[in-house]
């Protein structure tokens, strides 16, 4: 796993302070350097008002660096990211991945839990300290809570410099799961809704701790029964997977504000555990923890955006796309196809390209993108992609040999010879990758290879056809001054 020493520099230590007057409070969160509409700033200011649920949003905040700040396999190594925080003109969202990078946590604080000013532009970290882990732990009451997101006027005209630095190994893996995570929820309807007791009663009633060894003990299921889930034992129809059911219990603090729940998953097609979504709905806000589909899997190795970034055509289209993204906090991919001309499949696409370099991520709860700038080099996470580093190494090999009569295709690598098949539009090998997932965690190298060198002969295919047509047209004309 590759790693690079990442150094988040803030003004100063984010804090929960009483103001003078004793009557209300202030949380302050210091910014470290970010991308804002105006460029590159070292301590962007996001927000400075009020939250209008403080207790709620406190343990909800709290929530979010839970998870940052925990691994939910092999738990005792160190896990400590700090949040990120994106403004998108009407709302704030914060985001952090477990150090293991198999749960995703999102706080969305949407224009009704917000109040007093206007939510600014950008992406950025925030400093979560123990301290302040501690002080927003201790919150009770509803009494006004002022928030300010970056460093006030009176700091940034007398910063000489950060005070207070973190450095830590900031993992590859991180910026594929933002990626992997996006691509995967795509693909998720609303398959569960509980009202606000009955998702206290189901989720108290969760294990807080690993139910067992293995993916397999590790995996649950549920149906909609009623108005509750009722656990099943296999994937039945209707049926959502809850794997590792312990990953939720960051949500734990912020039921006695809960309004309800709202459970996200694919169809089940009974070949496996799949990842699932769970919001909890609070006053203003969302929290959202999405699971992926084991608890020793990270996000980051599911292979979801491979397809895309193996295509030709999608990153000449993710710059298209990406200057028109103005950190909406809704992007439809029917606008963009409009505006761009490309058709709504390249859209997707292109989004997803851009998603490799942390540039959109994708809102459950409103079916849509939304933009958000991480400081990456888009090809970074193509880079360190192995399945795609390898695949595109067998094609410059000339290692695919193509049947175009049978739809097979025979790719050598190394001393072995494996055969990919097109069934339906997807691709099955006789490799141990397909043999291991069946296509549930992407294509295999093989495969990709595959895909891969059939564009390429299609394009030259479509470009000996024009070379025809453009001769034959000649052949055809009469010379200027001839007779007929």
């Amino acid at each position: 796993m590759t790693r690079t020493a990442h150094t988040f520099a803030y003004a100063g230590s984010s804090s929960l302070t009483t103001d003078a007057a004793g009557t209300g409070r202030m949380l302050g969160l210091e910014t470290a350097g970010g991308l804002t509409p105006a460029g590159a700033e070292a301590h962007p200011q996001f927000f400075a008002g009020f939250l209008n649920s403080p207790q709620a949003a406190a343990r909800a905040l709290l929530a979010v660096a839970d998870v940052a700040a925990a691994r939910y396999y092999r738990r005792t190594l160190r896990a400590s990211l700090d949040p990120v925080v994106t403004g998108n003109g009407d709302r704030l969202r914060f985001e952090s991945f477990s150090g293991c990078c198999g749960v995703y946590a999102r706080l969305d604080v949407l224009p009704e839990g917000l109040g007093g000013s206007d939510t600014g532009h950008g992406t950025t970290n925030v400093d979560v300290n123990n301290p302040l882990r501690e002080a927003l732990s201790r919150l009770t009451g509803d009494d006004p809570l002022h928030l300010r997101v970056g460093p006030d006027e009176l700091t940034v005209t007398t910063l000489d410099g950060p005070v207070v630095e973190k450095k830590v190994p900031l993992p590859d893996r991180w910026l594929r799961g933002f990626a992997e995570s996006q691509a995967i929820t795509t693909g998720f309807d609303l398959r569960a809704e509980l009202t606000a007791a009955e998702a206290v009663r189901f989720l108290r009633s969760l294990p807080r701790t690993p139910t067992g060894s293995g993916a397999a003990s590790a995996a649950l299921w549920v149906i909609p029964a009623g108005r509750t889930l009722r656990p099943t034992t296999r994937p039945v129809p209707g049926a959502v997977c809850l794997p590792g059911p312990d990953r939720l219990a960051a949500l734990q603090r912020v039921l006695r504000n809960a309004t309800g729940l709202r459970v996200y998953g694919p169809v089940a097609d009974g070949a496996g555990p799949t990842a699932s979504a769970w919001e909890v709905g609070l006053p203003g806000m969302r929290l959202t923890l999405t699971l992926s589909p084991e608890p020793d899997r990270g996000f980051s190795g599911e292979g979801g955006v491979l397809e895309a970034l193996a295509t030709d055509t999608a990153a000449a289209d993710a710059d298209l796309i990406s200057v028109l993204l103005a950190w909406e906090p809704r992007i439809d991919p029917a606008d963009l196809a409009e505006q761009s001309g490309l058709p709504v499949d390249r859209v997707r696409a292109a989004l997803t390209h851009l998603g490799t370099a942390g540039r959109v991520g994708y809102d459950l709860a409103e079916a849509a993108y939304f933009h958000r700038e991480l400081p990456y080099d888009s090809r970074r996470a193509e880079r360190h992609n192995p399945r795609l580093v390898a695949a595109r190494a067998l094609l410059a090999e000339g290692a695919v040999t193509l049947d175009d009569s049978a739809g097979t295709a025979v790719v050598a690598s190394g001393e072995r010879r494996y055969q990919v098949r097109g069934t339906g539009g997807a691709l099955s090998c006789t490799c141990q990758w397909w043999a291991d997932y069946s296509g549930r965690r992407g294509p295999c190298k093989h495969a990709l290879a595959t895909r891969m060198a059939r564009r390429a002969a299609h394009t030259d295919a479509q470009h000996t056809d024009t070379a025809h047509t453009d001769t034959a047209h000649t052949d055809t004309t009469t010379p200027a001054g001839a007779s007929r």
